[in-house]
């Protein structure tokens, strides 16, 4: 009976980020796309967009554990973390439609208004998100059970991130034949990508139950406890800070994709291609890793996806424009990226039973606000890289990939690869030395919560 539950539970979580993954791609990969490439506007009015991204995000990002303190003190008859799902859903779905709308502003009025569609886009999908992800761990304490929730719903996330990226320009082509022009066909995607968003989520509001008996009912999280959730669970800090720094790399080398394809490639249309490759091979890691995980010890494959990342990063620093040679080194990175991004979503999620053990609370949700909070000051630092980059290699100046200098493509590529595989690189050092939590350890700090009475189950 409970294989059947956990069975239930792990398909109707993982279905439903589907269409937030779609939801969240179309905005933090593609909006300065979609400002240079179709709103089109001056290096001065990139430079303060980037700025008011840059400042939004980090703003934004610190009130995301403040999100997760509601989410922890939440009772309702729906449980604790679907209401904070669906209002963040709701409310983000129509800011980021508004963020694509043609509302004829222009300068400063257009920037104003994205700033306000930003910043409410920007702190409902964080409480969303921070509602979403901190109900896996609370779905089961059996870490293999986790990392196959966890394999799953990483699959169905990257599905809804490649139909985005994959499908993106095919669809903004066919939607501007229809509507006639880019800016219409852009927002007629925006409201497609919220309305699948939303079904999705239905999914897994209906679908899931909750196991509301297993761990003990606990007071509700003041502020003040939030910071101590946040600064005294030691485990949750470093697995926070090398998350951190791989976001920040992930994330640049992603964003800067649509730009390198057109001006350093000079084919927008092959980005459709490699990321369908790119897409492809990290399902089929997602895929797998559940039977790599019970092979090899996580250490261990951090460490095996780490060289293959740095391997990918300098095969595609040094290979010419050749679609072989990018194709196998986006194949290393995002093979290795994908094993990656599981393991630390695992760490994370077994910091909340040491917390526990530690501090004698859960706090899924403020400890699950660090994830969130490490995308935005990742999305934020890479916007902001990008932007800068824009301005300086003069693509954003650029009509045609032919007026940008060999220089500006040099200096575009040392931005995408260079400065992302040092983060990469500094995350996984500090993470092997500082993250203890093993699969023995975490055993004996379930053992422990069991036997004082903390989990019930």
């Amino acid at each position: 009976m409970k294989k059947n539950y956990d069975r239930r539970n792990k398909y109707c979580f993982g279905i439903g980020t589907i269409g937030r993954d779609m939801f969240y791609t179309l905005v933090s990969m593609f909006i300065l796309v979609y400002i240079t490439e179709v709103r089109i506007v001056s290096d001065d009015m990139l430079k303060v967009i980037t700025a008011v991204l840059f400042v939004l995000r980090i703003f934004d990002a610190f009130n995301d554990p403040i999100m997760g303190v509601l989410v922890d003190n939440t009772r309702s008859r729906f449980g604790k973390f679907k209401p904070g799902m669906l209002i963040g859903a709701i409310v983000g779905g129509a800011a980021m439609v508004m963020m694509f709308a043609d509302t004829k502003l222009d300068g400063m009025g257009y920037v104003v208004m994205f700033a306000v569609c930003y910043m409410l886009w920007d702190l409902f999908y964080g409480l969303n998100d921070i509602a979403y992800w901190s109900m896996m761990p609370a779905l089961s304490t059996d870490q293999k059970v986790r990392e196959s929730i966890g394999a799953f719903a990483r699959i169905c996330a990257s599905i809804g991130l490649f139909a985005v990226v994959v499908g993106h320009i095919p669809a903004v082509n066919a939607l501007t034949a229809v509507l006639g022009s880019q800016r219409k066909a852009w927002f007629a995607l925006a409201l497609i990508v919220t309305i699948l968003m939303l079904a999705f989520q239905a999914v897994t509001l209906i679908g899931v139950k909750e196991n509301k008996g297993y761990f003990k009912e606990e007071e509700k999280t003041s502020l003040r406890e939030m910071f101590r959730v946040l600064f005294k669970n030691d485990q949750l800090m470093w697995v926070a800070i090398s998350m951190s720094l791989f976001m920040i790399g992930y994330m640049t080398t992603t964003t800067f994709g649509v730009h390198f394809f057109k001006y350093a490639y000079g084919d927008e249309n092959m980005y459709s291609i490699f990321a369908l490759v790119l897409g492809i091979s990290q399902l089929v890691a997602f895929a797998f890793f559940p039977v790599f995980s019970k092979r090899f010890k996580r250490k261990t494959l951090y460490t095996g996806s780490t060289i293959m990342v740095v391997a990918g990063y300098v095969l595609f620093f040094f290979s010419p424009m050749n679609m072989v040679f990018i194709g196998i080194a986006g194949v290393l990175i995002f093979v290795g990226e994908a094993f990656i991004q599981l393991l630390m979503l695992m760490f994370l999620a077994d910091s909340i039973e040491y917390g526990q053990l530690k501090l004698g609370k859960r706090n899924e949700s403020v400890t699950f606000s660090v994830q969130p909070l490490i995308n935005k000051i990742g999305g934020a630092i890479a916007n902001g890289v990008l932007g800068i980059t824009l301005i300086i290699s003069g693509i954003n100046a650029a009509k045609t990939p032919a007026d940008v200098s060999a220089g500006g493509i040099t200096f575009f590529k040392m931005s995408m690869l260079l400065m992302p595989l040092a983060a990469i690189l500094i995350g996984y050092f500090i993470c092997m030395r500082k993250f203890k939590i093993d699969e023995n350890y975490y055993a004996e700090i379930l053992a422990e919560l069991k036997a004082r009475g903390d989990i019930e189950g």
